[in-house]
């Protein structure tokens, strides 16, 4: 893992293609970045990006029901 200080107003590069800018920093605790990417490059927080992530394992374990109603997220839970 790289660890990097960066000050509001300053920004980094992944790649060629994704710019990440530090936009505001609240009560020295929270940080709010600014992420320039292309379009067809997702970006989602962690916890989105792990739901969409058990979503998708339901889908493709032939447990299409219990993703479609929901219910995917409480079995990936249980393992």
């Amino acid at each position: 893992m790289m660890v990097l200080k960066r000050k509001i107003g300053q920004a980094f590069h992944l790649g060629d293609d994704i710019r990440i800018t530090v936009v505001d920093v609240q009560n020295g605790r929270h940080v709010r970045f600014g992420i320039e990417a292309p379009a067809e490059i997702p970006v989602h927080r962690m916890e989105i990006y792990e739901l969409i992530q058990n979503e998708n394992m339901a889908a493709s374990d032939g447990n299409a029901l219990a993703w479609f109603s929901g219910n995917a997220n409480k079995e990936s839970n249980n393992e």
